[in-house]
């Protein structure tokens, strides 16, 4: 490999890098600002919640309920609470998920098994939620609990 290609690798392979690392740790938010989204959520209607997402550009993804019909699936500015995509459907299925004192109480167990931010929350038809996020150090955490309860069903540390 000749000089030339090397001087240009080099940058170009710290970059990429740099971009990776920072867009990794940019797809979450501090527990302690969940009621910023919940607030931006509730506002728009949600009243019961399928999955919180994070996006790195300061953004959440909200997917939930509007009442026992309808659905929504809406990606905000967490900020401004700006929204930014919305798409609603009408579902037959009936409202269900978790409500804002379920996610709270989520977080607070995943806060007391070490993790300082989250990614993504969710919950499955049995009533298990899912917490992704990281700890004080930038370790992935994955935290499962039933819904109502404190007790962790699962715990995953990378």
């Amino acid at each position: 490999m000749n000089a030339m290609k090397k001087m240009l690798i080099i940058p170009t392979s710290a970059l990429l890098f740099a971009a990776a690392v920072g867009s990794a740790q940019a797809d979450s938010l501090p527990i302690d600002r969940i009621d910023d989204v919940l607030g931006h959520a509730s506002a728009y209607g949600i009243t019961q919640y399928e999955e919180i997402s994070i996006d790195g550009r300061g953004r959440a993804e909200v997917e939930g309920w509007l009442d026992d019909e309808w659905y929504a699936d809406i990606e905000f500015a967490i900020d401004s609470g700006e929204t930014l995509q919305e798409q609603r459907e009408r579902l037959i299925t009936g409202a269900w998920g978790m409500s804002e004192d379920d996610i709270r109480q989520a977080l607070q167990v995943a806060q007391q098994e070490g993790m300082t931010e989250f990614e993504d929350i969710d919950i499955d038809k049995n009533g298990i939620i899912d917490i992704e996020g990281r700890d004080e150090s930038g370790r992935e955490l994955e935290i499962s609990v039933r819904q109502g309860s404190t007790d962790v069903t699962q715990i995953d540390r990378d």
